[in-house]
């Protein structure tokens, strides 16, 4: 084994991918998942197999603005290259936006002390052409103020079970929702959400559950009641997977990774 192999560093990626086009994130059977078309690039760049760590596995058709992820080679190129080698080798749909060289204590996932996300909600009573596949749809008319009211219940520590789903495999229910807000932008409705963490569908069952409040099926304060009953059988329905974004994690050590530097997402942006 040459010197070169024998030291490994740790390389990050930041990538946005549209997720009506493939499996979800995590490598499985059923193909293509972003994890195998990543690494499968990742191969071609680096000529030797690397395994990839993400901040935030996505679903089936869940989409991502910067997902975060980190791998270890002992092959040296620039940040540059690593960016134009990927992309010269993954598909359409999944794009890398930036790598950064990371000291060996950094990880995706771990290193992460919060996550954000969107949901895009397309109110108006004729379906999506344009925007199929990347906005959930809801033909009723929807009160995004009275959303945003009913949702603010959901901020601080909580025990998330009733938004959760039922094959969470997460250890406990307890998440620190730091900010959520609900706004109308033409014909969209729109959520974003912060946390410390995520259960498995949370975002999108409470998104369901607020839609039920927005067309006025529940009043606003059904949500805390939801929240307190901790049954997710107390709960509205899940809302579709299209409509959802990860937007990225949070990584306040290590302030030279550009998650949240796009036009939408100035550096300093806050959910508050």
């Amino acid at each position: 084994m040459s010197s070169e192999e024998k030291r490994l560093n740790r390389v990050a990626l930041g990538l946005e991918y549209d997720g009506s086009r493939f499996r979800g994130f995590q490598r499985q059977r059923q193909r293509p998942t972003v994890q195998q078309v990543l690494e499968d690039a990742l191969l071609n760049v680096a000529h030797h197999p690397v395994r990839i760590h993400c901040a935030g596995r996505t679903d089936t058709g869940v989409h991502a603005i910067c997902q975060v992820c980190h791998f270890e080679t002992g092959v040296e190129r620039s940040e540059r290259a690593w960016v134009l080698g990927c992309n010269t080798n993954l598909p359409d749909g999944v794009s890398v936006r930036w790598a950064r060289w990371m000291p060996d204590e950094f990880h995706a996932r771990f290193s992460a002390q919060g996550r954000r996300y969107r949901y895009r909600i397309l109110n108006r009573w004729v379906r999506p052409g344009l925007l199929s596949g990347r906005v959930a749809w809801e033909r009723r008319s929807l009160d995004a103020e009275r959303m945003h009211e009913a949702a603010q219940c959901l901020v601080g520590e909580h025990d998330f079970s009733s938004y959760r789903a039922l094959g969470c495999q997460a250890s406990h229910a307890r998440r620190e929702l730091r900010s959520i807000r609900l706004w109308r932008e033409g014909n969209e409705v729109r959520l974003e959400v912060a946390a410390n963490a995520f259960l498995y569908h949370m975002v999108r069952n409470i998104a369901g559950s607020l839609i039920a409040v927005g067309c006025g099926d529940r009043p606003v304060q059904w949500v805390e009641q939801v929240l307190q009953a901790q049954d997710r059988a107390a709960a509205g329905v899940t809302a579709p997977p299209e409509g959802l974004y990860f937007i990225g994690a949070e990584y306040p050590e290590y302030p030279e990774l550009p998650v949240f530097d796009t036009p939408d997402f100035p550096r300093g942006w806050n959910l508050s």
